[in-house]
């Protein structure tokens, strides 16, 4: 009895396995059937370096939302990957258990939240800010920079906390037998042992940075044209692809379809990345 059972496991992990690997297939392949042939028949080069947007001229260029994109992704990797990686750094060394007891399902809760809510609060709180110190509209790179940075908290944090975690205890000590601080021993010692682990927190985060759609639709300013500044409106490829595939037709739609083929070599890449550093973590 007991090995028919394993049997039936086996046969059920096998079919979710392969599940999930013919569902990326398919999805690869929708991708790709519908997108190559847009890219085909606007222009490959003409399609990822065109400057101009503009469907009512049959004109589909998106190098301003591969730039909104990366400049996005950057802006929150500046302003949420300091502040994650030292707060990972404080809950695994230096916090109170009391405080940690509280701090703990805070930062849960933060990864529970919906993008919808951090879109909100950006475009109640942080884009009204951003207006009444800078001027303009608020809606900007700036605003979507900080939403993206506080939404990629979590991740960041989760996953560091777990690798500074794992470091043998060893590391600790024998710097604190050879007379260096506390602080020092975390900083030179605990650190650098747990920096593939903190690098996949970042790489992670990345990835939600640069695929979240809704909170940065909120606060971007949405306008489909060449990044200018940072208090200046932009749009990215998400924004790009759900604003418009509700009313488009023949070629573009097919040119959003292609601008998620070139989102999802994107993600492809953060992922190799991550599988890379893992990789040579367990090395």
């Amino acid at each position: 009895m007991k090995r028919y059972k394993e049997t039936i496991m086996k046969f059920v992990f096998l079919l979710s396995a392969s599940i999930s690997i013919l569902a990326v297939a398919l999805i690869c392949i929708f991708l790709f059937a519908n997108g190559i042939p847009a890219m085909h028949e606007i222009g490959f080069f003409k399609f990822l370096s065109g400057t101009t947007w503009k469907p009512t001229s049959n004109i589909y260029g998106i190098l301003p939302m591969i730039l909104g994109s990366i400049y996005v992704t950057f802006g929150a990797i500046i302003i949420g990957v300091p502040i994650g990686i030292l707060t990972a750094v404080f809950m695994a060394r230096f916090c109170p258990k009391g405080l940690y007891k509280m701090l703990k399902p805070a930062i849960e809760l933060l990864a529970g939240i919906p993008s919808v809510v951090y879109g909100f609060f950006g475009l109640m709180v942080i884009v009204p800010s951003i207006r009444n110190m800078f001027g303009g509209s608020g809606s900007s790179l700036l605003a979507a920079s900080i939403v993206l940075g506080i939404m990629i908290l979590p991740t960041i944090i989760e996953v560091s906390e777990s690798a500074i975690r794992a470091v043998p205890e060893s590391y600790y000590e024998g710097s604190l037998a050879l007379g260096v601080s506390h602080e020092r021993s975390v900083f030179f010692s605990v650190l650098p042992a747990a920096k593939s682990g903190i690098m996949a927190g970042v790489i992670l985060g990345i990835g939600r940075a640069i695929g979240e759609t809704m909170a940065v639709i909120m606060v971007a300013g949405n306008q489909a044209i060449m990044p200018s500044g940072v208090l200046k409106g932009l749009r990215t490829l998400t924004a790009n692809i759900v604003i418009e595939m509700g009313y488009a037709a023949d070629l573009h739609r097919e040119a959003l379809i292609a601008t998620g083929v070139v989102l999802f070599i994107f993600i492809l890449i953060i992922n190799l990345t991550f599988s890379m550093v893992k990789r040579r973590s367990v090395r």
